[in-house]
Order: structure tokens, then C-alpha cells, then sequence
């Protein structure tokens, strides 16, 4: 597995090492689905709770284009327990988008990296 960079690793955690909305894309006959969600970034992936039974997830499962509880819940204290998300739902998870490659831009540097073997 790739390295995706001190510098580059750095910048994402300051970015998105909190609570931070992201697209997350997913395909489902071949037709693209974007939608925003609340993300957590750590080491090399994103943390998104949602519904197992979601669409979002539901696309994700069927194939490799998309696809820590406590510091998530810190991450996303604002709005974690306004009754939207039910733990004791067996249904709740937490989708892990690990990154594979990608190109991230901060203030004029380019970032290109790639994650998978």
C-alpha cells in the first residue's frame, strides 16, 4: 500500500478531522448518485453513520467505485443526538470510505496520491 504523504496526510486531517461535509458518489447502473454528508477523516478513510439499509450503502456494497464510535460521536457532537440516529437500531452503522487515490489541492500545491497496491 501506497503513502499518500506527510504534508498531503496533514492537511486531510486538518480539513476533515472533524465533523466536515463531503460528496459521497456511488453508481448504480451506471447512473451516478451524489449526495452530502457528515464526515469524519482519520488515517486514510472517512467515517460517515448512517442507515444500513440506505441507498448510499446499498450502492456502495455493489461495488469498489465508493467504497471509532466515541471519536465520532466528539466529531459530530453538534447533532449526533438530535434524533436522527437511533444506536440501538441494528440498522445504524458506520460506513468507512477508505481512500485509494486522488488529487488534493491547498493553496496553490497539488497533492497527488495513490493509497491502493
Amino acid at each position: 500500500m501506497g503513502r499518500m504523504g506527510e504534508d498531503a496526510e496533514k492537511i486531510m486531517a486538518e480539513r476533515f478531522g472533524k465533523d466536515s461535509i463531503i460528496a459521497l458518489a456511488t453508481v448504480e447502473d451506471g447512473m451516478p448518485y451524489v449526495r452530502w454528508v457528515n464526515a469524519y477523516y482519520e488515517d486514510g478513510a472517512f467515517y460517515i453513520i448512517t442507515h444500513a439499509l440506505s441507498n448510499k450503502v446499498r450502492q456502495a456494497e455493489r461495488g469498489p467505485v465508493v467504497g471509532i464510535a466515541e471519536r465520532l460521536r466528539r466529531a459530530f457532537s453538534e447533532w449526533i443526538d438530535n434524533g436522527h440516529n437511533d444506536f440501538d437500531d441494528e440498522n445504524t452503522i458506520i460506513l468507512c470510505v477508505e481512500l485509494t487515490d486522488g488529487v488534493l489541492l491547498s493553496h496553490g500545491t497539488k497533492y497527488e496520491f495513490q493509497l491502493s497496491a
